[in-house]
């Protein structure tokens, strides 16, 4: 008798993957992010909900802080370093007695103190931190040296050393203290570190000092009466990514230009920029200052654009709906 090899059992049919649509979507989300929630992960759950093609954020924040985080979809991402280099505004408590090594609470204790500083004694530092100072950024920083950064090598327990640089601190005053910790209102520019800030105070003071609550409150033109949380943009993204109580929430993406002048152009002078000509300006439509100027027609984004000598040189242009 011949043995018959048995056929082996068709595959199951599989439908093919479908891949997603990502929408075209552009404007300025201003999310009040949780303590606890990366920059990234906040980016990935916005990105996921408004099923955008394009977002970014403009500046990091530390899980361990709350407070504003503008995103960006689509177009604004053109305008994210605009963002970055405006002003910024934080709300911050100091406990004195303990440095850390990550100059927060998520850091290991490396120094320790048994003094307290007095409420008068911090007031009287405080003008040491304020305009134009040089500051060492904390070892548990983004910051890259060798081409790796500051944080990787610092938790790999390589030595870190880190450059003093040159930052602006505008405003900088004491809200309310009591024995062990101090809460601060800060105004800082691009690159300052608000942790750096509360580790030198902390030595200057003679009783070291770290973060343990920090909140931003002002990122450029962004401040808290335009955030949103995240419930807020889950409870109007019910009905789908193009809920209208969705993009309701969306900014404008000229926001992130408000310290730019605005030039307004025709129809025609518009595609001219667009097509990357430039455009010639006269008499009352010329623009008052030179430098970084932004164009719109009928009031719709056209470009950003240089302006000197009378002439608008298109730099970067907007392609937006309307």
């Amino acid at each position: 008798m011949t043995e018959v090899e048995a056929s082996p059992p068709p595959k199951p049919h599989r439908a093919p993957q479908v891949k997603k649509i990502r929408r075209e979507v552009s404007g300025w989300i201003v999310l009040d992010k949780p303590v606890g929630m990366t920059s990234t992960h906040a980016v990935a759950i916005l990105k996921r909900l408004f099923n955008a093609k394009k977002a970014g954020h403009a500046g990091t924040l530390d899980p361990l802080a709350s407070g504003l985080l503008p995103l960006a979809f689509g177009e604004a991402t053109k305008t994210v370093p605009f963002v970055m280099d405006g002003e910024k505004a934080y709300l911050f408590t100091v406990k004195w007695g303990e440095e850390t090594d990550s100059d927060d609470a998520d850091g290991s204790v490396t120094r320790t103190s048994p003094n307290r500083p007095l409420q008068e004694a911090i007031e009287d530092a405080l003008p040491a931190f304020v305009g134009e100072i040089a500051q060492v950024p904390p070892k548990f920083s983004a910051l890259k040296i060798d081409g790796e950064r500051a944080y990787d090598l610092a938790r790999d327990g390589e030595a870190v050393e880190l450059a003093a640089r040159t930052v602006v601190i505008s405003a900088l005053r004491l809200v309310e203290s009591d024995v062990d910790t101090a809460t601060f209102a800060a105004e800082c520019g691009k690159g300052t570190y608000v942790r750096a800030i509360a580790r030198d105070l902390g030595r200057l003071l003679g009783c070291y000092g770290h973060v343990v609550a920090l909140r931003r409150t002002r990122v450029g033109p962004f401040d808290e009466a335009m955030a949103v949380s995240i419930e807020e943009l889950r409870a109007a993204g019910e009905d789908g990514p193009e809920a209208p109580a969705l993009a309701a929430l969306l900014q404008p993406v000229e926001t992130a230009l408000a310290d730019l002048a605005e030039v307004r152009v025709s129809d025609r002078d518009a595609a001219r920029l667009m097509n990357g000509q430039a455009v010639i300006l006269r008499g009352r439509d010329a623009p008052a200052e030179l430098g970084t100027v932004y164009a719109t027609s009928a009031g719709r984004l056209i470009a950003l654009c240089e302006a000197e000598k009378g002439q608008l040189l298109p730099k970067r242009a907007f392609h937006l709906p309307g």
